[in-house]
């Protein structure tokens, strides 16, 4: 048996197309265009191309985008009251402020300091923890973790009574992830460097989320036949046939794993492009409550 591939490319092409949609009906009802705010601390060249990357997906779907950028020296009051300031702006209904941040700045002060209603990263101590309280809802659910939900959705995955598998417990990605399968009535395992017999929990999984950083760590041996598989590692490995002499693999031994699966994820191409969908998806949600005077929209 082969897996079905879950095109996270195509999915998010397919988002961004819904994305765009919805900014011009609220510019044609009169609305304020959506607009988002980048805030990068330092000169991290990574963080630097993501940051551009995003700036560029606003532009095709046609939120407004403004970038902000604070020297790696920058003092922890220079990037709160940064914050604050673009919390007070009307063209601006989401803040993102792109992680990590240079040592010796606390990061959650900083998180602190986004307003609500504009976190559309999902990264506010309250928006987390209204994820992880039974009966509240959080104004926003950051961006990977929404992205990976979307494409389980995508890809048939049955979430009432499955057994799910978290391979991570990142603030960013494994956590959340888990909250978000806990809500949808699976029975959750988060999985770690302490987890006893990792090979035997993970293949009682009926969906896993590998998202631990190792390369091509999660065998065929133990993948459930028929589970649902997403890979959100990207790693880089040495390959001198390939152009740049490296190439990027993920968590999951992708060509082992294919054969035993139901649906997966390749990397590149999988959960990648869902992020910045998600983070575009929740701009436009931003706008539309701060339009409707912070009530939800739904």
């Amino acid at each position: 048996m082969t897996a079905k591939l879950i095109d996270g490319k195509q999915i998010a092409a397919d988002l961004r197309q819904q994305v765009a949609a919805e900014v011009t009906r609220l510019v044609q009802a009169g609305k304020p265009r959506p607009g988002l705010a980048t805030v990068l601390v330092g000169d991290n060249p990574a963080s630097q191309v993501y940051v551009r990357m995003k700036h560029k997906a606003c532009t095709q779907v046609g939120i407004e985008s403004f970038g902000f950028t604070l020297p790696a020296d920058a003092s922890q009051e220079e990037v709160e009251t940064l914050v604050r300031e673009l919390n007070a702006d009307p063209r601006v209904h989401g803040i993102l402020v792109q992680l990590p941040l240079p040592s010796g700045l606390d990061e959650e002060r900083v998180l602190n300091a986004i307003s609500l209603q504009k976190d559309v990263d999902g990264f506010h101590p309250l928006n987390i923890g209204r994820l992880a309280q039974k009966g509240r809802d959080p104004l926003f659910v950051p961006c990977t973790p929404a992205g990976i939900m979307y494409l389980l959705e995508q890809a048939g995955a049955q979430f009432d009574g499955a057994n799910a598998v978290v391979l991570g417990r990142s603030n960013i990605v494994g956590m959340p992830a888990a909250l978000l399968l806990i809500r949808r009535n699976a029975t959750v395992t988060v999985c770690h460097s302490h987890t006893r017999d990792l090979p035997e929990v993970i293949r009682r999984a009926d969906i896993l989320i590998a998202a631990v950083g190792r390369p091509r760590m999660v065998r065929a041996g133990w993948v459930k036949p028929g589970a649902v598989v997403i890979d959100v590692g990207v790693n880089r490995v040495e390959d001198p046939a390939a152009k740049k002499g490296y190439r990027l693999v993920g968590d999951v031994d992708f060509d082992e794993v294919k054969e035993v699966a139901g649906a997966i994820t390749p990397v590149p191409g999988g959960v990648g492009p869902m992020t910045i969908a998600m983070l575009l998806k929740n701009t436009v949600r931003a706008a539309r409550l701060q339009n409707n005077g912070g009530l939800p929209d739904n």
